[in-house]
């Protein structure tokens, strides 16, 4: 009998030893509080503790970017507007680049310098130049959490200073950035490793990239970093290799390094086993008819690439053209005419794309006819 229990707690013991090994041979584990990876899609590819309430340090900055972006998007306010600094700007602690109480600076530097060395005292004059006051610009990022869909975030300020009731989690973190990287004005900082930020005094104040991995990891585009003593350290970060592209989460990791190398296994993960495939670009073209029009056809093409993300050697599909035999004229610039469908071998549509008309079509005039039957005498 005892023979049979030694037996059994040796095999016990050797189960907990193994299987560890075998689920992160077959995927990706992280040791953080939270993980996600995601595919540009928002296919979750990899999740751990996803949904839990957590302090988010500096990755809050991605919904106040969020907000910026499309303050600028809607006419509000534009990259060459002029802000002044306040002193409650300028009088903010933690990471900043040090702006100068009542100085003029462009919007453009101040939306860099959160972008690149996470500056909190930019991010308050921002709020401020947007919104009027922070409290009205931190009820827009709530604002955005309802239309966005977020389910377990709030948030208290734009900065991620602690604050009791501020909280997010990896989920709507991959959510929230797989929204800014939309923005193509973030890719123009997202990379830049080391750059002087130029005051309006001539003083000059060096950022460098708080996201390493941008100089460290082949294809890394754009990233958000975080920490306090109770977010411990945050990142989220995107990485493209041909036209594949993923997002990967992490919160609360023991340290920096842990940061860093976790997402980036999680990135190896998803470029070892998964891959984008584009079954139209958005220079393929198709010609379509043009009843009445000054020109007989006219070309049309997809309005965004229509591709497809799924694992290596599984993605199979082809593409059906939902397209009338001829329109009538006048067609304007970048008019629908129709759609490609992405169809898989059961004929279920599993994505489509319209398709839209490279230039403009006039209608034939009366003159045009009667030059016509002259022409065809």
């Amino acid at each position: 009998m005892k023979r049979q229990i030694l037996l059994f707690i040796g095999i016990l013991m050797l189960s907990i030893i193994v299987l560890p090994v075998c689920a992160c041979a077959e995927g990706v584990a992280i040791t953080a509080r939270e993980g996600i990876l995601v595919s540009e899609d928002g296919q979750v590819l990899y999740e751990h503790n996803a949904l839990e309430k957590r302090p988010i340090a500096s990755m809050t900055k991605v919904m106040t970017l969020l907000c910026i972006y499309d303050a600028i998007d809607q006419g509000k306010i534009s990259l060459d507007d002029t802000v002044v600094v306040s002193s409650r700007a300028a009088g903010m602690g933690g990471s900043q680049v040090f702006l100068e109480a009542n100085g003029s600076y462009k919007v453009n530097d101040l939306v860099k310098s959160i972008i690149v060395c996470s500056a909190n005292d930019s991010c308050v004059a921002m709020a401020e130049h947007i919104s009027g006051s922070v409290e009205g610009f931190v009820a827009e990022m709530n604002n955005k959490c309802r239309e966005y869909g977020l389910v377990a975030t709030h948030f208290e300020n734009c900065t991620g200073l602690p604050a009791v009731s501020q909280f997010s989690c990896a989920k709507d973190v991959a959510v929230m950035f797989s929204r800014l990287i939309q923005h193509p004005h973030y890719f123009s900082c997202a990379n830049i490793w080391m750059e002087d930020f130029v005051h309006p005094s001539g003083r000059v104040t060096g950022m460098t990239n708080t996201n390493k991995l941008v100089r460290f990891y082949q294809g890394c585009d754009g990233g958000k970093t975080g920490y306090t003593s109770e977010a411990q350290h945050c990142l989220t970060a995107t990485a493209k290799r041909g036209d594949t592209r993923v997002i990967a989460v992490v919160i609360g990791a023991k340290d920096s390094k842990t940061r860093f190398k976790e997402v980036s296994d999680m990135f190896n993960y998803a470029f070892a086993n998964y891959q984008s495939h584009v079954y139209m670009s958005t220079a393929d073209t198709k010609q379509i008819s043009v009843d009445g029009g000054k020109q007989t056809a006219v070309d049309v093409v997809p309005q965004q690439k229509l591709m497809a993300f799924g694992k290596k050697g599984q993605i199979d599909y082809a593409v059906e053209y939902n397209l009338p035999e001829s329109i009538k004229a006048p067609v304007k610039q970048g008019q629908v005419v129709g759609q490609a469908n992405l169809v898989d071998k059961q004929g279920n549509i599993v994505k489509s794309v319209d398709l839209v008309s490279v230039s403009s079509v006039q209608s034939k005039t009366y003159w045009d006819y009667v030059q016509q039957i002259v022409t065809a005498k």
